[in-house]
């Protein structure tokens, strides 16, 4: 049986390391997926049993399009992960949501290309997961009252909308999101939350705004020594924001924990030998509670 850990933490640009983690232990670990961003990073952080994954890698090494999200929330259930909170560089397409704040978002807008892998099934299983409400909401109020006690000004819900990149997004680009209503822009929430959702993890966001992305005409456009900047400048709020997460972290009743009851079309008997295999970790409480 895997151990339990409580939470979590995708640390993304800037974000390479957890101060407060004690007792660390790095997990390396084979998935069918390939291996993961890192070594997990597994230790106590107030009382708590916390995982820690850099996203990007140590030395930020991967491009968004590169992270094996695959891999890194197949390692994170099979070590016994039950939530997870991604802390996210963005652009802000709203003037209230300024550099230095942090956001909850609550909603998604995919504008990837459609290359990156956003499932686990195929190849003998099929499952279609409720996705109309992306975050965990109970994770989700929980961040944001945690971002407000370490002192930041953090701001509840907005839409984000994932570009490609690597590359920012043109002016023309920023205003066609800002006229859909959106308020953030990123590139790495999908398929981050699709493939949580799968796993059947809670999942929800801390974006740190780094810039106005493209759109203000009183600020620069954004480039990447702009962006890495500030989020030296915010990233301690950001760390202290996640320590009173994990210190008052309650396992509010939520869906995503059952999310393949409705999501699982394939019969659990009718489940190749090779997919329960590869997909052990995902699909462990439904085969168990199918008896199959």
């Amino acid at each position: 049986m895997p151990e339990s850990i409580e939470l979590a933490v995708l640390g993304g640009s800037g974000f390479y390391e957890m101060p407060g983690l004690r007792g660390v232990e790095e997990r390396t670990i084979e998935t069918p997926f390939g291996k993961p961003s890192d070594a997990i990073r597994v230790g106590d952080l107030e009382g708590r049993r916390v995982a820690f994954l850099a996203r990007h890698g140590r030395g930020h090494r991967l491009l968004p399009s590169e992270i094996p999200q695959q891999a890194n929330f197949w390692a994170l259930k099979s070590l016994g992960v039950r939530q997870v909170l991604a802390v996210s560089a963005v652009g802000s397409l709203r003037e209230e949501y300024a550099p230095g704040h942090l956001v909850a978002p609550d909603q998604l807008i995919d504008r990837t290309r459609g290359d990156r892998p956003s499932t686990f099934f195929g190849d003998g299983v099929v499952a279609h997961i409720a996705f109309a409400e992306p975050f965990c909401e109970p994770l989700r109020e929980q961040a944001l009252a945690a971002a407000r006690e370490a002192g930041a000004t953090a701001h509840d819900g907005g839409t984000y909308v994932t570009i490609e990149g690597p590359a920012f997004g043109t002016r023309g680009e920023s205003e066609l999101y800002r006229s859909w209503g959106a308020s953030l822009v990123g590139m790495t929430a999908l398929p981050e939350a699709k493939l949580a959702r799968e796993a059947e993890l809670c999942y929800a966001m801390l974006a740190a705004v780094t810039d106005y992305d493209a759109w203000h005409a009183a600020e620069e456009a954004v480039d990447a020594t702009t962006v890495m900047t500030r989020l030296a400048e915010n990233v301690e709020v950001s760390r202290e924001a996640v320590a009173r997460l994990a210190a008052a972290l309650d396992d509010e009743v939520c869906d995503c924990g059952t999310a393949l009851d409705a999501g699982l079309v394939t019969p659990p008997k009718a489940i190749p030998g090779e997919a329960r295999e590869r997909l052990a970790p995902i699909l462990g409480r439904r085969l168990g509670a199918e008896g199959a």
